[in-house]
């Protein structure tokens, strides 16, 4: 191999994804050196997983793990690590869960208030780079908590871990957004277009998205609902609640499109949680 580079679990698992989507060896390839693979590196995993593409295609991946509640019994409010979580509305298809008393208003205020001294114009990753760049797509300022960075942060991930049933290592760290009037996030996906260069950069640092857990801080006064286009669905940003939705793959088939409507009066604050396949570093 050259230099430090080498054949990693997570190169495999995107270029699988690749064969499954019906891309060919020669145009994974070029992905792969656009992003900086270098040849022979790309050659040697082409090389191994390429037989995959032949015949019939590429095998069906078995069903894998998702987080998500256990909703089995068809719960009213779920016990979330000594917090009653109230299940408002779910959807089979995509998979969209709306959360009742998700968090307490002194959580909402002290997220808020840790915040707001290091907000900054909101960015959002570049697939082509694996880096990060402004969007005119999203016009929130933000921040990101390390995980466990102080006891409301560290309480409230321990409270997803135990609803969700997904380790808290499998999370990114809390990222907190203001919309002023105005500010929106237009329809987009959260998972790593595996089409792109820079994914597999990307995937290196815990896998891909495979859920959200938007949760609402401060509400407006007026607009910026969770949008879903697909599905004609919206969801009002109340305080203390959150949507959550999952997504087994990243392809749009699982109808995950979503945006942060406009906010018409007052300011909406917000709270993201991305959970990753494997432990995010």
């Amino acid at each position: 191999m050259s230099g430090a580079q080498a054949v990693s679990p997570e190169l495999r698992a995107w270029i699988v994804s690749q064969l499954a989507a019906g891309h060919s060896i020669p145009a994974l390839k070029t992905s792969m050196r656009d992003a900086g693979w270098h040849d022979d590196v790309a050659s040697a995993a082409l090389a191994e997983l390429g037989p995959l593409a032949t015949g019939a295609g590429v095998a069906p991946a078995p069903p894998r793990e998702m987080p998500g509640p256990d909703l089995s019994n068809a719960p009213l409010e779920i016990d979330a690590d000594g917090r009653k979580v109230q299940v408002l509305q779910t959807l089979q298809n995509p998979r969209v869960i709306v959360f009742g008393n998700l968090l307490s208003d002194d959580e909402c205020e002290g997220l808020i208030a840790a915040a707001r001294e290091r907000l900054a114009r909101s960015l959002t990753v570049e697939t082509k780079t694996g880096g990060e760049v402004l969007n005119i797509d999203r016009t929130s300022d933000g921040m990101f908590f390390e995980r466990g960075e102080n006891a409301i942060v560290a309480r409230l991930e321990s409270r997803l871990a135990a609803l969700l049933r997904w380790p808290i290592e499998f999370g990114e760290g809390l990222q907190i957004l203001r919309y002023s009037p105005g500010a929106q996030y237009r329809p987009h996906y959260d998972y790593f277009d595996p089409v792109e260069p820079g994914t597999p950069v990307i995937l290196k640092r815990g896998g891909q998205r495979v859920a959200t857990l938007v949760m609402y801080l401060q509400s407006p006064e007026q607009g910026g609902a969770t949008t879903f286009p697909d599905v004609g669905l919206e969801v009002g940003p109340v305080r203390g609640t959150g949507v959550f939705f999952s997504y087994d793959r990243p392809d749009p088939a699982t109808k995950t499109l979503h945006g942060g409507a406009p906010v018409l009066a007052g300011e909406k604050w917000v709270a993201t949680k991305w959970l990753r396949e494997r432990e995010f570093k």
